[in-house]
């Protein structure tokens, strides 16, 4: 581990407990991976404006992989972001509403559009979302926005991603299922993956000088494409294959049990 410069990890289910907690002193742990020379990143379906409001002490020394790669910021600037084009979304918005259960959210880089009718689901948005706005007629929606992402309330993102949406978009977009409750949208090519290659691109860092934590299925690109790639003890069985390591649940800070590691490992070197 001696020789690890990048460490992603996803956020719910994964870095968060269940009850949505950072670990205790993270803040300290990202200081003291950034004086080893170790980038720390966050690679969420989460935009950037909720994961600033979260890493606030720490945002400028970090990396963010947003909305699912969506978006990348490096140490507080922006340096990639793949829009969906407006006719797109607004495809996928009227496809939503009118031929399934789900319940349409557009990723804008500001904040979250919903309609109008759907307040009821704005406390459990805010979670993810730490802008939401209420729009009277979602369908002619015209912003910036670089995921779309679809709730479903009956808690069958699985089922519907194989049976619905996958065959309806997986061709021309990515599609990952991000929980049990929400499918996300992106560009063709968009992942966590191809957002992890980019910053080391940007950075000079090859893939065996990463290393990366997951739980679901939009971080399988992720996990394939770095050395050290762990599953917290949580992790959805679907995603086992992905990862050659696996480490104690988000409530036991299984992210953080590793990260002891590779700084005492830095330690020796």
């Amino acid at each position: 581990m001696q020789d690890i410069r990048l460490i992603a990890t996803d956020m719910d289910h994964t870095l968060l407990t269940e009850k949505g907690q950072l670990p205790p002193q993270m803040g300290s742990y990202i200081d003291r991976l950034t004086d080893a020379g170790i980038l720390f990143a966050i690679a969420s379906g989460r935009p950037i404006y909720t994961l600033r409001k979260l890493f606030a002490a720490s945002k400028e020394k970090m990396a963010f992989i947003c909305d699912n790669g969506g978006s990348i910021y490096l140490h507080g600037q922006n340096i990639y972001k793949s829009l969906i084009p407006v006719k797109e979304y607004q495809e996928m918005v009227g496809y939503v509403l009118d031929d399934t259960d789900g319940r349409p959210i557009v990723c804008g880089l500001d904040a979250a559009y919903i309609p109008k009718e759907d307040a009821r689901f704005v406390p459990v948005y805010k979670t993810f979302y730490a802008n939401v706005k209420l729009v009277d007629d979602i369908r002619h929606l015209d912003v910036e926005a670089n995921k779309f992402t679809i709730y479903f309330p009956n808690l069958d993102s699985e089922k519907q991603y194989k049976d619905v949406f996958g065959p309806a978009f997986g061709n021309r977009y990515s599609v990952a299922v991000s929980d049990n409750d929400w499918i996300d949208i992106m560009n063709f090519g968009v992942d966590k993956g191809r957002g992890m290659r980019m910053l080391g691109k940007e950075l000079g860092i090859k893939a065996n000088q990463m290393m990366a934590f997951g739980d679901s299925f939009n971080d399988v690109e992720m996990l394939q494409t770095v050395k050290y790639s762990y599953r917290v003890g949580n992790a959805n069985p679907g995603i086992y294959q992905y990862a050659d390591y696996v480490t104690g649940t988000n409530d036991d800070y299984g992210v953080l049990q590793v990260i002891k590691q590779v700084l005492a490992a830095q330690r020796q070197g």
